[in-house]
């Protein structure tokens, strides 16, 4: 199966066996045999000789994801745990707790609880951070502390966490959680139907095309299709979504690689459901690889409006290999490419800054395409929207808030503050915003933009060559400087920032659901999306239809 999304060494007794794998594999072939052979002698004699006890496991797995970390992002190694963990974001399914889960120093912070699953129903909440399981305490427990919460269907796990500075202790039922592709779909108004499509996983198309079948039922006669933040995921769920809006035998997508059995043309195989539904996707920058696929195939044929902002631009595509000892590479094994010729790969992993970082494609570099109907596109540097939002780009500013927890944080003290708001729409007033930029404040909040992490980056340097007294005050000036900049960004950028919050909180206290239910009278990009479905002229002007 092949996806778009993120132990042992043998050498080769017969070589024979290898060389019609390809050409370039048989060139390689001695270069290859003698790595290997070097590679197991060395990693023989370290284990064996140095001074200390040795993990061999965790050696060669640092060493091959070390090795792989040199190619791109998304050729990875998996072992046995992580092999699991792929498995669940294809299908979709797995037994845990349902929620959300990032780990910040010796905790597990839940991030969000999905509605009416195990850690929803035992009361665990956004903010809460988890500091032991079972008998485990996290901060002793260096591995993927997570999977202590997956097993069998009704297991029993004792946890212990923090909310609000108070330890807790409680119990969470294992249970069955399955993620679903399309978490909402609903009507905006009487005439235009809405889906979210979060992922593409094995039921994406199966779960869209129901979605679509039952607003359709419902009087829908135009759809706005979401895949803001989608990762991405399974190429064939891709090219059946888009089946169902064009006919069958369409070319949606082409993959080509240097071995000649990956490369492929991928072309809708069934009756499609509606190709004639005024249809608008939503992309940002957050939107790769299988989403670029839906938007960029709909858009080259000219089936879909595209709103919102540029997409991520991921171009490359995965597949599994089943390795040794229930171990798994995948591996980038070719790029693909929209029905009108491009690629819209942004970064160039061939090619690395002195940093290491793979290089962005600049936008003069872009090659032009054509749609079907001849309008002008461009690859390069992911799917440039039809119609452009600027609101729609989150600032550098917004970013780091994000990025850092400060918005999260804030909302989880807002959520206890006022533990009544239920279903009731927030407000931001001036007095919350100056709320929140005092608790920024107080919680000694590090915005970690480029600028600031370069600043410490240079005083850390100045330590270890002992100049740090010599450029103290030059150093606290600088900074003193930055945060006035950084508090004005604050004020500047106000809007967005309390759009964000206000997101956060809706989700605090109505789940996913209650925050996409908002935006179908509040989102910027849907509102676009409506009004443009709604002028017939300006849909048919921009597909030239």
């Amino acid at each position: 199966m092949i996806s778009i999304s993120k132990k042992k060494f043998l050498i080769p007794i017969a070589a024979s066996a290898f060389l019609f794998v390809s050409v370039s594999f048989k060139d390689d072939f001695f270069e290859i045999a003698k790595q290997i052979e070097i590679f197991t002698t060395l990693f023989k004699e370290l284990n064996k000789n140095y001074v200390d006890e040795t993990n061999p496991g965790d050696l060669m797995d640092k060493a091959v994801k070390g090795m792989l970390a040199s190619l791109d992002p998304y050729t990875v190694y998996f072992n046995e745990q992580d092999v699991l963990r792929f498995k669940i974001n294809n299908t979709g399914e797995y037994t845990g707790i349902g929620a959300l889960i990032t780990r910040k120093e010796d905790k597990l912070i839940i991030k969000e609880p999905y509605k009416n699953f195990p850690a929803d129903k035992a009361g665990l909440k956004a903010g809460d951070e988890i500091i032991q399981i079972g008998d485990v305490l996290i901060a002793d427990f260096k591995d993927d502390a997570s999977q202590l919460m997956k097993g069998a269907k009704n297991t029993k796990v004792a946890i212990k966490y923090i909310r609000q500075g108070k330890t807790i202790t409680t119990n969470i039922i294992l249970d069955e959680v399955a993620i679903k592709s399309v978490p909402f779909y609903g009507k905006i108004d009487d005439k235009t139907g809405y889906i979210v499509l979060a992922q593409f996983n094995q039921k994406a198309s199966q779960e869209t095309k129901e979605a679509l079948e039952k607003l359709k039922t419902a009087g829908a006669e135009r759809v706005i299709i979401d895949l803001r933040g989608n990762p991405g995921g399974l190429l064939n769920e891709a090219v059946n979504i888009c089946n169902l809006f064009v006919p069958k035998n369409e070319i949606i997508v082409t993959t080509k690689s240097k071995i000649e059995k990956h490369n492929n043309t991928y072309k809708t195989s069934r009756e499609p459901v509606d190709t004639e539904i005024p249809l608008v996707i939503l992309v940002n920058g957050s939107s790769a690889s299988a989403s670029e696929i839906v938007s960029g195939a709909l858009q080259d044929l000219d089936r879909a409006v595209i709103i919102g902002s540029r997409s991520f631009g991921k171009g490359l595509v995965q597949r599994p290999v089943d390795l040794t000892y229930g171990t798994q590479l995948k591996v980038t094994i070719s790029r693909y490419y929209t029905p009108s010729g491009r690629c819209i790969q942004a970064l160039d992993y061939s090619r690395k800054d002195k940093n290491g970082k793979a290089i962005k494609t600049e936008e003069k570099n872009y090659n032009a395409f054509k749609t079907r109907k001849g309008r002008t596109v461009y690859d390069g540097g992911g799917i440039q929207p039809d119609i452009e939002l600027e609101e729609t780009k989150l600032s550098a500013i917004a970013n780091a808030l994000v990025k850092n927890d400060g918005i999260f944080n804030y909302v989880t003290r807002y959520y206890y503050k006022n533990p009544t708001l239920g279903n009731t729409i927030p407000t931001i007033s001036d007095s919350d915003y100056g709320d929140f930029k005092q608790f920024l404040i107080t919680q000694k909040f590090n915005f970690d933009t480029e600028t600031e992490l370069a600043l410490k980056n240079t005083l850390a340097t100045a330590k270890k060559e002992n100049l740090d007294e010599t450029i103290a005050l030059e150093y606290q000036q600088l900074l003193a400087a930055l945060q006035k900049i950084e508090n004005a960004l604050l004020d500047k950028n106000k809007k967005e920032i309390t759009n964000l919050m206000i997101d956060e909180i809706i989700k605090r206290y109505q789940y996913q659901e209650g925050l996409y239910q908002y935006y179908l009278n509040n989102n910027s990009e849907i509102k676009k999306g409506v009004s443009v479905l709604n002028n017939s002229a300006e849909y048919k002007s921009i597909l030239k239809m």
